[in-house]
């Protein structure tokens, strides 16, 4: 790792751990708290090292960005100390595996998707589906998925560009709020998965130019991205506005191809019966049965 990789890396460091400290109360902790003069509404750097077993000095080291040579046993100390979810704590691993030059790098995907999966796709003639990397840029979709997501496809973001990518077109254009129905909780989920991908991706030249480049041009971006949240999430409840089918609430899980590092295929499941499944019946007698690639 170059010196300015290394200096960027304890720069995240710093920042993640000292707002995830801000964060959490004494009280939350379970700590005693003396007088009422506090200058931290947070966790002071001395209470984070008692509660994570470690010196003050060395805790210091570590919010300082000095993550090299941290033990497992350490980070979860850490992790236990801060009260890290599951995807915090596995940035965290991340961020120090990212510190040393001898770790093996998660492969970047390719985007080349095997015909096995694309001819699993078009299989699914009744479920929308695509398959998207970890960028978001969607590389492939069947016919259903397509129409789906047709006014992302429709963005002129992507008339001489590509491939479509949901982030680019959540955050710079205008008609993104039309489309998603929860629009702040899908800006915040969409920064928070990009977080953790740099987590897990340090070394993507793409990623990190997209990050870039929505921080440059999106003030919404880059206040959240400042926040350093990170996100996992495989399945839940997606609320879209169609323009022909209006307002969806639909299902989805969300499948990491273990064959396929760093791609992800999303499926939509509505309940048979509902306003959903009605709909996307009427929507799936308008296309065809192509799983298509960008």
């Amino acid at each position: 790792m170059t010196g300015s990789g290394r200096d960027e890396r304890a720069g995240e460091v710093r920042e993640f751990l000292s707002i995830r400290r801000a964060r959490l109360t004494p009280q939350q902790a379970g700590l005693p708290v003396f007088g009422g003069n506090r200058r931290v509404t947070g966790l002071r750097r001395e209470e984070v090292a008692l509660l994570a077993g470690m010196s003050i000095d060395y805790y210091i080291r570590l919010e300082r960005g000095n993550l090299s040579g941290a033990s497992d046993a350490v980070l979860d100390s850490l992790s236990h100390a801060l009260q890290l979810d599951d995807a915090e704590r596995a940035y965290l691993y991340d961020l120090a595996r990212a510190v040393t030059a001898s770790e093996r790098r998660r492969p970047v995907a390719t985007g080349r998707i095997r015909p096995v999966v694309l001819r699993m796709l078009d299989a699914m003639t009744d479920l929308p589906a695509y398959i998207r990397n970890g960028r978001f840029d969607i590389l492939a979709a069947n016919s259903l998925g397509r129409a789906l997501y047709a006014p992302v496809y429709d963005s002129p973001l992507f008339a001489q560009r590509g491939p479509v990518n949901t982030a680019r077109f959540l955050f710079l254009d205008p008609g993104s709020a039309d489309f998603w129905a929860e629009r702040e909780k899908a800006a915040n989920d969409s920064v928070a998965f990009l977080r953790a991908e740099t987590g897990r991706s340090p070394q993507d030249k793409v990623l990190t130019d997209l990050i870039g480049e929505l921080c440059t041009r999106s003030d919404e971006f880059a206040r959240r991205w400042a926040g350093h949240a990170v996100k996992f999430q495989h399945s839940g409840v997606k609320r879209l506005h169609h323009p022909l089918l209006g307002d969806l609430a639909l299902p989805y899980e969300a499948l990491d191809p273990p064959a396929d590092p760093g791609l992800r295929i999303t499926v939509y499941s509505p309940v048979p019966g509902s306003p959903e499944r009605r709909a996307l019946d009427l929507l799936a007698g308008w296309t065809g049965s192509t799983a298509l690639e960008r």
